[in-house]
């Protein structure tokens, strides 16, 4: 009986041990379960403090897209006139040449609307670029848009 005692008393002695040995496995997962959390918050926080951030940046892309449109909408609507005025001053020049008076004013004239259009027309050019590039931003920041979804959905499926 005793030394059934004796091997009983061990088996305990050797239960406790494993029994605190598992205790203190269990407390440092609970302590880095909790950590995670934190971390897990701490991300999702920021997670949203870059979202509002593209999302900002997405509207003043969308204004500035917008302002650069009716800019170049602008634009070409001047294009059109000037067009139309070196078409007049070709005539004009056409018709100045016909009667031989006023030859020179006429020529003065037309290469005035024509330096003109020539400025419109890369001021147009340049307008449309810059309409083209925020289009191309505005394309980046709908992806990113996009990509921050798929990990938020990523996310939530892992917890």
């Amino acid at each position: 009986l005793k030394e059934e005692n004796v091997i009983l008393r061990s088996k305990i002695s050797k239960l406790q041990i494993l029994s605190e040995t598992q205790a203190d496995k269990m407390r440092k997962l609970e302590k880095k379960l909790e950590e995670n959390k934190i971390k897990e918050e701490k991300e999702a926080e920021d997670l949203e403090a870059m979202v509002q951030h593209v999302e900002q940046n997405l509207q003043l892309m969308t204004k500035r897209a917008a302002k650069a449109e009716n800019s170049a909408a602008k634009l070409r609507q001047e294009n059109a006139q000037l067009q139309a005025e070196l078409r007049n001053s070709r005539l004009e020049n056409e018709a100045l040449r016909a009667g031989q008076a006023g030859l020179a004013a006429a020529r003065q004239n037309a290469e005035v609307a024509l330096q003109h259009l020539l400025q419109v027309t890369t001021s147009s050019r340049a307008s449309i670029r810059q309409l083209l590039s925020g289009a191309e931003s505005l394309q980046l920041v709908a992806d990113l848009l996009k990509s921050i979804d798929r990990i938020s959905e990523l996310s939530e499926d892992g917890q």
